[in-house]
C-alpha cells in the first residue's frame, strides 16, 4: 500500500515519515492530513503563506515547493472546515517525539520510575507550543490513534507514530489542553478496531462513562511539607492505630449521593482526631468501573476515582488530613485487573499486561486477569503507579492487596490448572522479585513511607528487609490472629474453655513478622455478620463481648486496624451501597463502645508499654495463660526502654471473677487505667475502685500477687503507681 492508502485504511504505523514538512535540498514538501478540512493554508515564521492543494478528497493536502527558512518547522496551519469554521494551529506532524532515547531505554528495562511524566496524556510546552503529549505502550498494534471530541472520535484523523522497537506510540497535539476527553483507538494485527482508556490516565469520566480526561496535576499548592518531613523511617516503636474506610459508604450525602473528597476530608478528619486514630486506610480509590468491587478491580492505576471529585479534590483531602496530623494509607491492587473492554485486558489485541497462558494469567475466583510479572514493561507500569501515588498525592502508605495470590502460582487453583516455576515449585519467582523491588524503591525514594501486605499464607520474611532475604514490607496483616480470635469469640462462652489455645497461639509466632492486627471490611460482609453481631449471647452479652474483644485487640502486640462502623457496634453487615448506621451512636450501648475506642486509642498512644514493644520480643509476658476453665488470660505489656509496664486481665465468660489472684512483677499499688465494664461504655460499672495493693504471696511464678475483680465479659488494664 502507498502511504496515502495506509492513512485512508487506518493502517499507518509511522505517519510522521510521510506527513509534515520534509526538505530535499532548498525546497520541501508539506503534507497535511485532515479529513474534515475543506481548505488549508500554511503560515510560516517569515510571513510567507502557502495554499495547500487537496490532493485527495479523503483529506490529504499538499504543497511541494516550500522554501527553506529559519524555524521552518514552526509553521502553522489555518484549516477551514467543511462546516465553515476556521482553526489556526500547529501541525501535529511537525513535532519531534516527546520521549527521548533514554526514556525508551529505561522503559524497556523496566526502570523508568516516573513513567507518568512520559506516557499517558501530559500537558506541556513542546517546541514552543502548548498542548498535550499522548503516549501509550501497545507493541502488537498495527495502528494507534488518539481520539476525542477534538477530532469527532475519528481514529483516521490523528494516527500516532511508533517509536522504534519500544512498542510505544506517540503524538503531540498542540490545540488541546486540560479537561479534554479522549481514548486510544487501536487496530490490532487481526484487523479489529477498538477503543481503550488510557492506562496512565490521571482522571477518568464518571461511570458508566469510560473516557479518559486530560488533567494538569501542577496546579495544586501543598502545605504539608512539615508533615512529610516528620514521618519516621522506622515506625515499629510508634503507636499505629488505623481506621479503615470505604469513602463511598462511610458517610453519604442527600439522596444517597457521594460526598466530595473535600467534604469527606473535614468530616473524616474531625471524627478520626476525636477518636484518637493515627491513620486512616482507604479502600482503593483508584478508578474502577463497578461499585460492587469496592475498588479492588482497577482500570485506572494512576487516577483517583471521579466518584468523589477530581484529582485536585483528592489532593485537598490528603493535604487536610496531614494538616490534622493523620496519616493516610491507600489500598493498592497489583495482583489482578478486570476484563472490562475499555481496560488493560488484551490491550493491543493480544495478552499484554496479563500472562498469555490462562493457567498463570487468569484468576479463577475473581474472573480477572493476572499481571505478567515477567515482563519488564508491566513491572515498570506497576512500580511507577506505586511511586506516583506517593509522589503526586503524598500518601503515607500502601496496603498491598491479596499478596498470597501474587506469591503462589497455584493460589486457589485445582492441582492440574497451574504451571510450576523453573525449579518445580509453586512460588511465582517473578512476582517475588517484583514485590522486593516495590519495597526497595518506595523506601529508597521515600524513607518515611509504610508498606503493608495483606498476606494470608505462611510465606517467611514478608516484613523482613530485602537485604536480609525478606520481601521488604514494613508490616504484615495478622490474618492468623484475626481468624483465631474471631473463631474464639464467636463461640458461646460455655465452650470457650475448649478453644483456649486460639488466643494463646498467637504469641508463639507474634514476633516472626511485624504485624498489623486487622478487623477489616472482609470480616463484616457477605454473610459473616458485623463484629458486634458475631458475638454470642443476648444483647447485653453481645455488647460486653464486643467491648472485651476490642480491649483484648488493643492490648495485644501489633498495630491496630478496625473497619468503619465496628467502632460503635453496627448491627448490620457492611454494604457499599449504603451509609453506615450513624443513628446507632444515639443509643447508650453504641455510644459507649465508641467512647471505649476513643479511650483505647488514647491509652495505646499514651502508654509506651502498649506500643513500643509491638514488634520486639520481650515486650510481652504471660502472667497466666493456663486458666482455660475460667477463660481468663492475664499478661504484661512492657516498654523495654523505660521498663514501664501495664497489666491486662481478661474474663471471657459472663461470670464475674471477684478476688481473682494474679502474680505481679513488682510490689506496690496498682490503679485501674481502663475497665470495659465501666458505665460510660455501657457496662455494669463493676471494677476495682481506688488502688489495688499487692502482697508478698508468690503466685504465677512471681514473688508478688494481688486480687482483682474482673467483671463478666470484661477486660481491666492496670498500672503500678509510681
Amino acid at each position: 500500500m502507498t502511504d496515502l492508502e495506509l492513512l485512508q485504511n487506518g493502517k499507518h504505523y509511522d505517519p510522521f515519515r510521510f506527513l509534515g514538512l520534509h526538505f530535499a535540498g532548498e525546497t520541501g514538501t508539506l503534507r497535511v492530513w485532515s479529513p474534515p478540512a475543506a481548505s488549508i493554508v500554511a503560515l510560516f515564521p517569515s510571513g510567507k503563506t502557502y495554499a495547500l492543494e487537496q490532493l485527495d478528497p479523503s483529506g490529504l493536502f499538499v504543497h511541494e515547493h516550500i522554501e527553506q527558512e529559519e524555524n521552518a518547522h514552526s509553521y502553522q496551519i489555518q484549516i477551514t472546515y467543511q462546516d465553515g469554521n476556521v482553526q489556526t494551529t500547529r501541525d501535529p506532524y511537525s513535532f519531534w517525539p516527546t520521549l527521548s532515547e533514554f526514556d525508551l531505554s529505561l522503559i524497556k528495562i523496566g526502570e523508568h520510575h516516573q513513567l507518568h511524566k512520559k506516557l499517558g496524556a501530559n500537558c506541556m510546552e513542546h517546541q514552543g507550543a502548548h498542548g498535550v503529549s499522548f503516549a501509550v505502550w501497545a507493541p502488537n498494534a498495527e495502528r494507534v490513534s488518539v481520539v476525542g471530541n477534538f477530532n469527532g472520535w475519528n481514529g483516521l484523523q490523528h494516527p500516532m507514530r511508533t517509536l522504534g522497537d519500544s512498542g510505544i506510540w506517540e503524538i503531540f497535539l498542540p490545540f488541546i489542553g486540560h479537561g479534554e476527553y479522549y481514548k486510544f483507538e487501536i487496530r490490532s494485527r487481526d484487523g479489529s478496531v477498538f477503543l481503550k482508556s488510557d492506562p496512565l490516565a490521571r482522571f477518568s469520566e464518571m461511570r458508566p462513562g469510560t473516557a479518559s480526561i486530560v488533567y494538569d496535576l501542577t496546579q495544586f499548592d501543598w502545605n504539608d511539607e512539615e508533615w512529610i518531613q516528620s514521618r519516621q523511617e522506622d515506625t515499629r516503636k510508634d503507636p499505629i492505630s488505623i481506621y479503615e474506610v470505604h469513602l463511598g459508604s462511610w458517610m453519604v450525602g442527600p439522596e444517597g449521593k457521594f460526598l466530595n473528597y473535600r467534604e469527606l476530608a473535614h468530616k473524616l478528619a474531625d471524627y478520626v482526631v476525636d477518636l484518637g486514630y493515627t491513620h486512616v486506610e482507604l479502600l482503593p480509590v483508584s478508578e474502577h468501573p463497578f461499585d460492587g468491587s469496592w475498588g479492588y478491580q482497577v482500570t485506572g492505576y494512576f487516577a483517583p476515582t471521579s466518584r468523589f471529585g477530581n484529582p485536585d479534590d483528592f489532593k485537598y483531602f490528603m493535604n487536610h488530613m496531614h494538616e490534622r496530623g493523620i496519616g493516610v494509607i491507600v489500598d493498592w491492587v497489583p495482583g489482578h485487573f478486570p476484563k472490562d473492554a475499555h481496560g488493560l485486558g488484551r490491550f493491543d489485541g493480544t495478552p499484554l499486561y496479563e500472562y498469555a497462558d490462562p493457567r498463570k494469567g487468569e484468576h479463577l475466583d475473581w474472573g480477572t486477569y493476572i499481571f505478567d510479572y515477567g515482563r519488564t514493561e508491566v513491572v515498570n507500569f506497576l512500580l511507577a503507579s506505586a511511586l506516583f501515588w506517593i509522589e503526586e498525592y503524598h500518601i503515607d502508605g500502601l496496603r498491598v492487596d491479596a499478596v498470597a495470590s501474587i506469591l503462589y502460582l497455584d493460589f486457589s487453583r485445582p492441582h492440574d490448572a497451574w504451571i510450576p516455576n523453573i525449579y518445580g515449585g509453586n512460588e511465582n519467582l517473578e512476582a517475588i522479585h517484583f514485590l522486593k523491588r516495590l519495597n526497595e524503591l518506595t523506601h529508597q525514594y521515600h524513607p518515611g513511607i509504610l508498606t503493608m501486605a495483606e498476606e494470608s499464607s505462611a510465606f517467611a520474611g514478608v516484613s523482613r528487609p530485602v537485604y536480609a532475604g525478606g520481601l521488604g514490607f514494613d508490616y504484615k496483616w495478622g490474618m492468623g490472629w484475626m481468624n483465631d480470635s474471631l473463631a474464639y469469640f464467636e463461640k458461646d462462652s460455655l465452650y470457650r474453655k475448649f478453644e483456649h489455645h486460639k488466643i494463646s497461639f498467637f504469641m508463639v509466632y507474634a514476633y516472626h513478622e511485624n504485624y498489623v492486627l486487622p478487623i477489616s471490611h472482609d470480616e463484616v460482609v457477605h454473610g459473616k455478620k458485623s463484629l458486634l453481631d458475631k458475638m454470642p449471647g443476648d444483647k447485653w452479652q453481645k455488647h460486653a463481648n464486643h467491648r472485651a474483644f476490642l480491649a483484648y485487640m488493643w492490648t495485644m502486640p501489633g498495630k491496630k486496624l478496625l473497619f468503619q462502623g465496628q467502632e460503635f457496634g453496627q448491627w448490620q453487615e457492611w454494604s457499599e451501597a449504603r451509609g453506615i448506621d450513624w443513628h446507632l451512636t444515639e443509643y447508650p450501648e453504641h455510644k459507649g463502645t465508641q467512647l471505649l475506642i476513643r479511650d483505647l486509642n488514647h491509652l495505646y498512644r499514651y502508654e509506651k508499654a502498649l506500643h513500643t514493644s509491638d514488634c520486639i520480643p520481650g515486650g510481652f509476658q504471660w502472667i497466666n495463660v493456663s486458666d482455660s476453665e475460667n477463660s481468663v488470660f492475664s499478661y504484661i505489656r512492657k516498654d523495654l526502654d523505660s521498663q514501664e509496664q501495664v497489666i491486662v486481665v481478661t474474663n471471657f465468660t459472663p461470670v464475674e471473677r471477684t478476688a481473682y489472684r494474679i502474680g505481679v512483677p513488682e510490689a506496690g499499688s496498682y490503679r485501674e487505667l481502663l475497665n470495659t465494664d465501666a458505665e460510660i461504655y455501657g457496662g455494669g460499672n463493676r471494677g476495682n475502685l481506688g488502688l489495688v495493693h499487692s502482697t508478698d504471696q508468690p503466685f504465677n511464678g512471681f514473688q508478688h500477687s494481688m486480687e482483682v475483680l474482673i467483671p463478666a465479659l470484661g477486660v481491666v488494664i492496670l498500672k503500678k503507681e509510681v
